[in-house]
């Protein structure tokens, strides 16, 4: 195996890792806490990231970057794993982590409107698709039923809330910093200021008691390590990997973590859930072909598509 696909084998393990999160978020978010155990694993997946990527420099980043990167990714972060943890139920946080993952498709859409990405007629039925499967998720087991879907959302607005703002404002993070990034990654600082903002958040509504044990350690490890390991996995397919077929795999994330997460939480899920999973990828996908269409020759001919 040459190193290019050893790299893009790397990559994928990445879109393992990242399909594992809203399982393990929940996981620890019942043992310790929604906020203090999401301070816990963002603190823990800091130091992994410092002992994988070395210390942070400030001054190798541009400043508008710092700026503007530092509140949307804490932003999305805290909308993530405050959204999971104050869920009233495992089958309620898988169905909001489905929410979260509107992103893929606002992302592009964000795409098209402010960076002036280039895209055919796919783009509308696919963005209708991913709504028209979130509908379906929401509606229970009857699936699209609006009746139901409201009740439902007006059951926890909070977190169905936080994490369709975490879908927009991860999509706004992809489009701002893809112009103003100059080619850096401040995820290492980036994790260390939702880590700091959440103890913030942690002390002000009084603390309270962690109830660690064995398996409350364990849930917290392994939720640090899909974080931590998750980005430097990507981040070394995307350097020496195939990029196409990374985002490609990437697409299917909401699929994957529904499975992950009902294996770790122990909750079946019905037909009508994976139906509307499938339409939020499936929808998705549409969105990324919508971007990709005018360059596909290129592709068939063997050049590399970026």
């Amino acid at each position: 195996m040459n190193n290019a696909n050893k790299a893009t084998l790397i990559g994928l393990v990445a879109v393992l890792l990242w399909s594992s999160i809203v399982g393990l978020i929940r996981g620890v978010s019942q043992h310790l806490g929604p906020t203090g155990g999401a301070a816990m694993m963002y603190s823990l997946a800091s130091v992994l990231l410092l002992l994988s990527f070395g210390r942070v420099r400030l001054g190798d980043f541009p400043r508008r970057y710092l700026a503007w990167g530092s509140l949307l990714f804490v932003a999305y972060e805290l909308c993530l794993a405050l959204s999971i943890g104050h869920a009233g139920s495992a089958r309620q946080a898988i169905e909001v982590g489905m929410v979260n993952y509107l992103w893929p498709t606002f992302t592009i859409v964000a795409a098209i409107l402010f960076n002036r990405q280039r895209a055919n007629f796919l783009i509308v039925p696919g963005f209708l698709l991913s709504i028209a499967g979130i509908c379906r998720v929401l509606g229970g087991e009857q699936g699209f039923d609006v009746a139901g879907m409201l009740v439902n959302v007006r059951d926890n607005p909070l977190s169905y809330g936080l994490a369709f703002a975490g879908a927009l404002i991860w999509a706004a993070y992809c489009t701002v910093t893809a112009r103003i990034a100059g080619g850096k990654n401040g995820v290492t600082l980036f994790f260390i200021l939702v880590s700091l903002t959440l103890w913030t958040k942690y002390l002000l509504e009084g603390g309270g008691r962690m109830h660690f044990s064995g398996e409350a350690i364990a849930w917290l490890v392994l939720a640090a390590g899909a974080m931590g390991f998750g980005y430097g996995a990507w981040n070394v397919g995307i350097l020496h990997g195939n990029v196409t077929i990374l985002a490609g795999a990437s697409y299917f994330i909401p699929v994957l973590s529904a499975a992950l997460s009902s294996l770790m939480l122990r909750t079946p899920l019905s037909w009508a859930f994976w139906q509307g999973a499938a339409m939020v990828c499936g929808g998705a996908i549409l969105c990324w072909l919508a971007t990709r269409a005018r360059r596909l020759p290129r592709a068939a001919s063997g050049a590399p598509a970026p």
